[in-house]
């Protein structure tokens, strides 16, 4: 068994939470037009939109490299405008047993939580995935703001 970890980012927003939220669930496919230098590609696999058991994939840029990752999308909050993405497929799972993203946004707050298990205590923590996530939600602040 690896060593589990667990990190987690907030950045204040101007713009609202649920826009955020409102784009991940019900326009997913635009956050390549909103961020085209970190995500080239969304695509669903299966589910009609993103729900509790649809299958989605992105092909992104992180740090220079252009990744995949495939998830199922494990849960939904509307209340607390949060999705969890569990990591099935990709790139992420070369240093990870396993790998959750969760996105949760709030009135002025947008926040990433991984959740994720080393395959070996050298395995670095996810920090660059992290600050992908940052980089993701400040360009959707942007996009919101104009």
């Amino acid at each position: 068994m690896g060593v589990k970890g667990k990190l987690t980012a907030s950045i204040e927003v101007e713009c609202g939470g649920h826009l955020f939220h409102d784009l991940y669930q019900k326009n997913p496919h635009q956050i390549s037009n909103v961020s085209p230098n970190n995500v080239n590609h969304f695509e669903i696999h299966e589910g009609e939109t993103v729900k509790v058991g649809s299958i989605v994939s992105w092909k992104y840029n992180e740090d220079g490299t252009n990744k995949i990752v495939k998830e199922v999308i494990e849960a939904i909050d509307l209340e607390k405008k949060s999705i969890t993405w569990k990591v099935i497929e990709g790139d992420l799972l070369e240093l990870y047993n396993s790998f959750s993203i969760i996105t949760s946004f709030e009135d002025l707050w947008a926040t990433c939580t991984l959740v994720y298990e080393k395959k070996t205590e050298d395995t670095p923590e996810p920090l660059v995935t992290l600050g992908f996530m940052i980089n993701l939600y400040k360009d959707m602040e942007g996009h919101f703001l104009n």
